[in-house]
């Protein structure tokens, strides 16, 4: 099996941290997925995706390497979900990152102008139409503090969570409700672990409500949501930051925001802003005055996940989203 990279023409992209990207997920590991010959190949990467920044840029890349080997072999996996979970193999095994699978599943079955309603217990989907999203944006604030995703911090909160589960006979968290949070306590579970169960349990309930909220299209509710997720990722699950909480904060002073909250697995990263199309550019000054770094603003909606595109259009599109960057 062969297989090379070609990384010109990338002078308008932060080569370095792009390339340690490509080392990390690995064009290697996701062949190693594939099943059967892989013919050899010479191709070129290019992405607008942030790398560090709490965007799924490795399962961007994981996916759309993956959706290039079947187009290449011409072996398309039966179910999408197979294509996931092939994808986050490649991280567990290879990378050594311990991550979930909802971000491969978006960067597979992401369709236009939907949500994802995924449920880790069964791995069931459903696409969650977001009729009225052209009167808004979502608009992704980069503090410019990478996260690191493999750190103790993620391994402890996840640890957490799995005493907690077990403590009360559950498979998972999932399976928990608000009454066992009381069951914790009469136990005498450290109060971090109460902490970590509280937020996994409400934020289950919050995107549930989410959900609901989107199909009724009632998007007061759910920024009203995504404050609150926020909040609890303050407080309870405490994976916030100094820098994202000021983010936060500053949006949501604007008139014309919904909800923000932080993305992503936290502890730097991004920030991610529902906001009324005509009040973007006033969320952006709020926060350039307030924030005492260095911000980076992305407009967002709800697109399409990995697929096949001519290369006149790959080019189109990109050359599109470095202008819009």
């Amino acid at each position: 099996m062969h297989y090379s990279v070609s990384l010109k023409n990338l002078a308008r992209m932060q080569l370095s941290a792009f390339v340690h990207q490509v080392e990390l997920t690995s064009l290697g590991n996701i062949l190693i997925t594939m099943k059967g010959t892989v013919p050899g190949f010479d191709a070129v990467i290019l992405s607008t995706v942030p790398v560090g920044a709490g965007l799924s840029s490795s399962a961007a890349l994981e996916v759309a390497t993956y959706t290039f080997l079947e187009k290449l072999t011409g072996r398309v996996s039966k179910k999408q979900e197979e294509k996931a979970l092939a994808c986050q193999r490649a991280e567990h095994e290879f990378a050594g990152v311990p991550c979930g699978i909802m971000d491969q599943f978006i960067s597979v079955m992401g369709q236009e102008d939907h949500a994802l309603l995924l449920d880790c217990r069964d791995l069931s989907t459903k696409q969650i139409p977001m009729y009225d999203i052209n009167e808004f944006l979502f608009l992704i604030t980069n503090s410019n503090t990478p996260h690191k995703l493999s750190s103790s911090a993620y391994c402890e909160r996840r640890d957490a969570c799995y005493e907690a589960a077990k403590v009360l006979g559950k498979k998972s968290l999932r399976e928990a409700t608000l009454d066992d949070l009381q069951v914790l306590e009469i136990q005498k579970m450290p109060e971090y672990v109460v902490k970590r169960a509280r937020h996994v349990i409400t934020e289950i309930q919050r995107t549930v409500d989410a959900a609901a909220a989107l199909e009724k299209d009632d998007f007061t509710k759910f920024g009203e949501l995504m404050n609150q997720s926020h909040d609890s990722l303050q407080k309870d699950y405490e994976v916030s930051s100094v820098e994202l909480d000021t983010l936060v904060s500053s949006a949501r002073e604007v008139k014309g925001v919904l909800g923000s909250r932080l993305t992503g697995a936290g502890f730097g990263g991004c920030t991610v802003t529902l906001v009324r199309k005509d009040a973007v550019n006033e969320v952006i000054d709020v926060i350039k005055k307030r924030y005492p770094g260095k911000a980076t603003f992305y407009i967002a909606k709800p697109a399409g996940g990995a697929r096949y595109m001519s290369t006149d259009i790959a080019k189109s599109d990109f050359d599109s989203d470095i202008e819009n960057a």
